[in-house]
This record gives structure tokens, C-alpha cells and sequence, in this order.
């Protein structure tokens, strides 16, 4: 063996060894409190999983009490033959105990789901709110149980997101803990729900925490499968919709079919989000000039849909028996037309009358409908060249809802778990592709981030837009008097010419001043009981900026970690 080769397996040993101490010192030093996160993680996934799993058997109990059934599987089926005055009543008396739930444990009478859940992970630490979210809880657990049209996802995740709240305040976790046991908590809570694993981990991260850091994918996980084998041990290890007819896809010359779905599916996807939009702005502007109690507005909601009930039953809660009718082709072109325009109008009317719920499983419904609609035109026009109609249906049912959701890769995995149909991937990553495409150019990139820049809240634009939002003005100023401060005549001199920010302000508000202008800092006031702005301190630009570059390097610093 020659001299260069024995110095270099020398190297690569001494190498070898210098990394297995680097490892057991920081086993050592870090692994216990590592271990014991882990455990923190699986405690909260396991919480979230019963949680989950309570809420929807207290859905089916409640729900078939109300309405006289057995098997709430076929709910829509037996709401046919109740009385017409039982389901128009129902609804009603759901809807004014919604409202006073709302108005007696929420300050603005709001239900709080996903959105509140992100806007949580990007800006509180991972925190939420404890109270209004218990009590949307129960009032999403009554909409859904008495006729309101939505889904039961948002409830759980905002349920899920009050679990790691309260472990957060208890350990006293800090932001990066906060918002990893708050993924956990979410996938668990997911998972649980829909018996779907991977879907659950992949939608806390893709849609919640919005990056797929390393140091926040195995608690996660761990939290992910607690929540599922909770689901398991109570339903088994079955799925939610069983396919009767096999996915065939003519490959190749059907592609394009698909292709054409998912920019269907986008448009249908931008009708659901802005009719959602549009009651809840007509909703605000009626209940403002009716001067509605806010307490009221859920029952006027729920007499809106007992009405449209009557007649269309299919509207009824979460929607599945009409999905599985759907994915079964047991329904006509005009009926499936027909019946995904009135869930459409049902699931506005119950999110823009504040009833509670969430838009997944509607989403599911509709796209279902969707792309029955569309593969029955589509095999009629190309016999001879197209596969079964129901597996445009299971395309449409991805593509809407990954469009709304603004999550393609959660989306397109939950949609498969959810069927257990692995076979015919191409067809709906080819229409979920076309459909989040087309939709996110058309909203902020989901109905969630519209939802939050509808309260201008801008997390659509990524952190360089929301981080100005969170730093005060007070905490990053100069103090008054300070030897790098200006005085307090100069700053008085400002504040007459209309330059100065409130010391609760936050930087967005103040740095527009430092762009219009050639200063160097601007005065930061408080008000007195008179009204009169009396200058605590300056801010400067240079103070400013690099309070927002810190912000900046501190969450790309997690992202990457």
C-alpha cells in the first residue's frame, strides 16, 4: 500500500471517529430533552386523535337523534321521508343555539377554524385561541348536526390547535416548539379524521406551518400515526369511499381529458370560495342595516337552508352519501349538475351566515359532482377511447378540494387514502395540477390566505410581507433622552407635521413614512386620556430594518432547520 493511500485512510478514519464523538456528545447533551419533545409530540397526537374522533361520533349521535335515523351514512336518503316542517325546523333551532354560543364566548361572533390555525403558526408562536375556540367547537358540532352544509375538518384542526395551546403555556415552549406541537397536534387531529396518515402530516406541514423543515417532520409523523391508529381502533382499517367500479385510465389519449378537468375544477373551486366570500359580505351588510342581533344571524342562516333542505336533502351535513353516489356514477348529468350548484349555494349560506364547519368535505362533494358531470359528457364524446366516468369523478373530487385548500401534494395523498384507489395517479395529479394553478393565481393562493388577507393579514406573500405586521414600534424605538435619540423638541417638531407612529403601532404601519420622505426617524407617541400625543422615543429606519432583517433571518433560519 503506498504512502498517499494509508494518510488518506488514516484521514478518513480519524474523520470516522472525530464525527461518533461530535454524535454521543450531542446524544448526550441534547438527546434526553429531544426524547422528551418526541414524547410531548405523541401525548398531543394522542389527545388530538380522541378529540377528533369524540367530535365526529358526537356528530353522528346528535345527528341521529335529530333526525330519527340509525345509520347517518344514509342520512339524505331518510331525510326524504321526514315531515317538511321537522326539516326546516331543525336547522333553525341549531342555528340560534350556534348564535348564542357565539355571542356569549366570542368577541365578534365568528366560528375560528383553519385560517385562525395558520395565522397562529405564522404570528402568535403557535398559539391560538383557547376560549372562542372551545366554544366553535361546539357550535361547528351543532351546525353539523342540524343541518348545516360544511365539513368537519376545520373544527378539528382549530380543536387540535387549542390542545397544543394549553401544552405551549404549560412548558412555557417557545416559537419554533410552539408551532412544531402545533403541526403535531393538526396532524393528528387530520389523520384521525379521515384515517389518513400521510395526508395528515403532509397537510401540517404544507398547509399550516407552509415549509417542510427537517427538525419538524419526525414528531410530526410520530403525532400523525397516534391519531390513526386512534381511528383504527374505533372504524378499523377501512376507507371512507369504496370505489365499486375499478380505475382504468386509457393513458396517453385521455391525459389531455384531464388536463381540461382540472381547469374546470379551478373555475368551479374560484365559484365555491367567492360565493363564500360573497355571503358573508352580504351577510355583514344586512345584518348592519337590519341591525341583526348578532346572535340571530345563524338561525336566519339555518331557516335558509331548511328551506333549500326540503326540497334537496343532499345538503344535510358533511355530504358523503351523495359523494359516494357520485363516485359510483349512480347519478344522472342534470341531477349531479344540479345538486353540486345547490351545495354550492348551501355551503355559502351556512359560512356566510356564521353557522361554523369547514369547506374540505364540501369541496370533496362538489368535485365529485364536478367531475361525474364532466366524464359523463366526456366518455359520451370519445366512447372509444375513454375509461370508466367515475374515475373523472375521483379527479374532480381532488382537484376542487385541492384547489380550495390551496394544498395539491396533502390534497392528492388524502384523496387516495381516502379511497384507497393508488392506480389511477396520473389522472388526478393531472387535474389537481391544472386546478391549484389556475385557482391561486385567482385568489391568495387559497381560501384560507384569502380569508386571512380579507382581515389584512398577509401571509399569501410569505414572510416578508407579515413579518413587518409583527414587530411594535415601541419595542424596536430609541427611548426619549437616550444619547442616540433625537430631543424632545425635535421630536414635537415632527409630530406637528403630521410625522409619528402610536408605540402599539407595528412597523408596517410606520415604515411607509421612511419611503415618501428623505428622514432619518420618525417620533413614536402615546396618547393621554386628552387625546394628546406626548413622543416615548424615535424610531429609525436603520433600527427598523434591522429589526426586520433579524425577523427575515430567524424564520428562514427555521424553515431550513
Amino acid at each position: 500500500m503506498t504512502q498517499p493511500t494509508r494518510t488518506l485512510l488514516r484521514n478518513m478514519l480519524n474523520q470516522g471517529v472525530a464525527e461518533i464523538k461530535d454524535a454521543w456528545r450531542v446524544l448526550r447533551r441534547r438527546g434526553p430533552s429531544q426524547i422528551q419533545f418526541w414524547f410531548i409530540a405523541l401525548a398531543i397526537g394522542i389527545a388530538a386523535g380522541f378529540a377528533a374522533l369524540f367530535f365526529r361520533k358526537g356528530i353522528a349521535a346528535l345527528q341521529a337523534k335529530l333526525y330519527g335515523t340509525d345509520d347517518i351514512l344514509f342520512i339524505h336518503s331518510h331525510a326524504e321521508k321526514l315531515p317538511w316542517y321537522w326539516i326546516l325546523v331543525i336547522p333553525i333551532v341549531g342555528g340560534l343555539v350556534v348564535g348564542v354560543i357565539l355571542h356569549r364566548f366570542t368577541d365578534d361572533g365568528r366560528v375560528r377554524s383553519v385560517a385562525d390555525v395558520i395565522e397562529g403558526a405564522a404570528m402568535t408562536d403557535g398559539r391560538v385561541e383557547v376560549r372562542a375556540g372551545v366554544a366553535s367547537m361546539f357550535a361547528s358540532l351543532i351546525t353539523l348536526s342540524s343541518g348545516g352544509s360544511s365539513g368537519r375538518e376545520g373544527p378539528v384542526v382549530h380543536m387540535a390547535g387549542v390542545i397544543s395551546t394549553w401544552v405551549c403555556q404549560r412548558i412555557h415552549a417557545d416559537g419554533i416548539t410552539g408551532r412544531d406541537l402545533l403541526g403535531c397536534a393538526v396532524a393528528a387531529a387530520v389523520s384521525a379524521s379521515f384515517n389518513a396518515p400521510i395526508a395528515g402530516a403532509l397537510f401540517a406541514l404544507e398547509v399550516v406551518l407552509r415549509h417542510f423543515a427537517v427538525h419538524a417532520f419526525a414528531p410530526i409523523v410520530i403525532a400523525s400515526i397516534a391519531g390513526t391508529v386512534i381511528n383504527r381502533l374505533e372504524y378499523g382499517d377501512v376507507t371512507e369511499f369504496v370505489l365499486q367500479t375499478p380505475g382504468s385510465l386509457q393513458f396517453y389519449v385521455e391525459l389531455p381529458a384531464f388536463l381540461l378537468l382540472g381547469l374546470v375544477c379551478g373555475l368551479v373551486s374560484l365559484v365555491q370560495m367567492r360565493s363564500i366570500f360573497f355571503a358573508e359580505d352580504i351577510g355583514n351588510h344586512l345584518q348592519s342595516r337590519l341591525s341583526l342581533p348578532r346572535w340571530l344571524r345563524p338561525a336566519v342562516s339555518g331557516a335558509m337552508l331548511g328551506v333549500i333542505a326540503i326540497g334537496f336533502p343532499h345538503i344535510i351535513g358533511v355530504g358523503y352519501e351523495t359523494t359516494r353516489l357520485a363516485l359510483t356514477g349512480e347519478l344522472a348529468l342534470t341531477t349531479a349538475i344540479l345538486f353540486a350548484v345547490v351545495k354550492t349555494v348551501a355551503v355559502a349560506i351556512t359560512m356566510g351566515g356564521r353557522m361554523g364547519g369547514g369547506v374540505f368535505s364540501p369541496s370533496l362533494m362538489i368535485g365529485a359532482l364536478t367531475g361525474l358531470a364532466f366524464g359523463l359528457i366526456a366518455t359520451s364524446v370519445l366512447p372509444e377511447v375513454s375509461g370508466t366516468h367515475t374515475l373523472y369523478a375521483f379527479a374532480g373530487m381532488g382537484a376542487v378540494a385541492a384547489a380550495v385548500l390551496g394544498a395539491p401534494i396533502s390534497t392528492t395523498l388524502i384523496v387516495f387514502e381516502l379511497t384507497g384507489d393508488w392506480q389511477i395517479g396520473l389522472a388526478v395529479m393531472a387535474s389537481v395540477s391544472m386546478s391549484t394553478a389556475l385557482a391561486s393565481r385567482l385568489v391568495d393562493r387559497s381560501f384560507f390566505l384569502t380569508q386571512l388577507e380579507r382581515k389584512n393579514v398577509h401571509l399569501a406573500a410569505g414572510p416578508q410581507a407579515y413579518l413587518l405586521a409583527m414587530l411594535r414600534a415601541g419595542a424596536v424605538m430609541r427611548p426619549l433622552g437616550s444619547p442616540r435619540c433625537i430631543s424632545a423638541a425635535e421630536a414635537r417638531t415632527l409630530i406637528a407635521q403630521g410625522l409619528c407612529v402610536d408605540a402599539n403601532a407595528t412597523l408596517e404601519a410606520a415604515m411607509p413614512f421612511f419611503g415618501h420622505e428623505d428622514i432619518l426617524c420618525i417620533p413614536v407617541v402615546v396618547r393621554d386620556k386628552d387625546g394628546t400625543e406626548e413622543p416615548v422615543g424615535a424610531l429609525y429606519h436603520i433600527d427598523a430594518l434591522k429589526a426586520y432583517n433579524r425577523a427575515l433571518a430567524a424564520t428562514a433560519a427555521e424553515e431550513h432547520s
